[in-house]
């Protein structure tokens, strides 16, 4: 079966997931080629020893199965393009770091880009197109929604809900929850970096500080 791989995104969150997905196919002993996908491409260029091209000319090759990670920050765009690659009858593609730590019952959904020195422990439901950068982890018993992004260093700590499209900065801080009653993080709620999250966040508000506290629109 010929299968061929691809980034989509050639900027410098593709660039930095690239390497990973390379040793990912090495680990499984999968001889394919991967491109990068550009949308502002007119013609094939070479980035980082890879053909970089434009999602029409990545749909024109010929193979039996496409396999595409969405390495874009926006989720918003993230989005969008998981829907385009779904109709396009092309693949989710999922990569992770070979030391990355996943321990017990773990549920992650398709796209998702897991990089070095990530962690996620015991228990934990994650969405589609789950983006977790440089040595973030997620404690037990955290729920994660579609389209979920960390910056790097970011600390989820145990029993805490992350709703689709929160963004959360890097080297953020969000405080354990409780079984019966779970720290929320809302949908599309931003979290800056370096905050310290001491309660539920409500959708869409973007919150910075220690203790965090919600960014007053002026």
């Amino acid at each position: 079966m010929t299968e061929v791989y691809a980034i989509y995104g050639a900027s410098g969150c593709g660039r930095s997931l690239m390497p990973i997905a390379r040793q990912q196919l090495q680990r499984q002993n999968i001889d394919a080629t991967i491109y990068f996908i550009d949308d502002s491409l007119v013609e094939e260029i070479q980035i980082n020893g890879h053909t970089a091209l434009s999602y029409t000319a990545f749909k024109s090759l010929k193979a039996e199965k496409k396999l595409v990670l969405i390495a874009i920050a926006n989720s918003q765009v993230r989005e969008k393009l998981a829907n385009k690659l779904q109709q396009d009858q092309m693949t989710l593609w999922s990569v992770q770091a070979d030391n990355v730590v996943l321990m017990d019952e773990i549920a992650i959904a398709s796209g998702a880009a897991l990089s070095p020195f990530v962690t996620l422990t015991s228990n934990i439901k994650v969405g589609k197109c789950f983006h977790a950068n440089l040595y973030s982890y997620v404690e037990h018993d955290c729920v994660i929604g579609d389209y979920v992004t960390f910056a790097p260093g970011v600390k989820c700590n145990g029993n805490i809900h992350i709703e689709d499209h929160a963004y959360i900065g890097t080297g953020a801080v969000i405080k354990q929850g409780t079984p019966d009653k779970p720290l929320v993080i809302g949908k599309g709620a931003v979290v800056g970096m370096g905050a310290v999250v001491t309660k539920s966040v409500p959708a869409g508000v973007t919150v910075i500080g220690n203790p965090a506290r919600i960014l007053e629109k002026k």
